[in-house]
């Protein structure tokens, strides 16, 4: 068990007998005779639905252990992804709404981390920051203009802004959750996907 005001994102817990993932947690401290009220988003693993409950500061809630193997992906078709456990070749299939947004980054022969909890898939850990090369943008431009942007295709199909400055076949780093470009890839950096 757990109270409230411990929460932080990333765990699991039981409420209402459907097991959540803590995505956002917010504590807002009471005034005088009033209490505090911890704001929190979570996500259903099963269903993928989000829902933002609020608990008191001090009310416990169940926290769930989870089993982590870190897993090979191996393909991907319409409805889920294919991963495969280095030490035992056990295959696991993982709907693409588990998956999520990180799904376009995944390359094959790919190393990530998984979650389980009782033997089912509830969720993937990516890393905040992927790497991917630029297919199809504009030719580089050396303007004045440091906040210019132009549109680029990445070898994901992914299609991102990125500044003017940036050429047809370099690597860009982009936040995998917004799809946003960060910065140049640099050649001393481990590539991430």
């Amino acid at each position: 068990m757990i109270i409230a005001s411990e929460l932080h994102a990333g765990m699991v817990i039981r409420v209402e007998q459907q097991i959540h993932k803590v995505i956002e947690v917010e504590s807002k401290a009471g005034a005088a005779k009033m209490g505090g009220v911890v704001r929190t988003k979570l996500i259903n693993v099963r269903s993928g639905r989000t829902w933002e409950p609020h608990f008191r500061p001090l009310e416990k809630l169940e926290d769930l252990q989870l089993e982590r193997h870190t897993m090979e992906f191996l393909f991907a078709d319409a409805d889920c992804c294919t991963f495969m456990r280095p030490d035992t070749f056990e295959l696991i299939e993982v709907p693409a709404a588990i998956v999520g947004e990180g799904r376009t980054f995944l390359q094959s022969g790919m190393q990530v981390p998984i979650e389980f909890f009782e033997g089912e898939v509830i969720g993937i850990v990516f890393p905040e920051i992927a790497e991917a090369r630029i297919v199809n943008t504009a030719l580089p431009s050396h303007s004045q203009h440091d906040s210019a942007w132009k549109e680029a295709t990445l070898e994901n199909a992914l299609s991102i802004r990125v500044p003017l400055f940036v050429a047809p076949g370099e690597m860009v780093r982009v936040d995998i959750k917004t799809g946003r470009y960060v910065e140049r890839a640099h050649g001393d950096r481990r590539r991430v996907a």
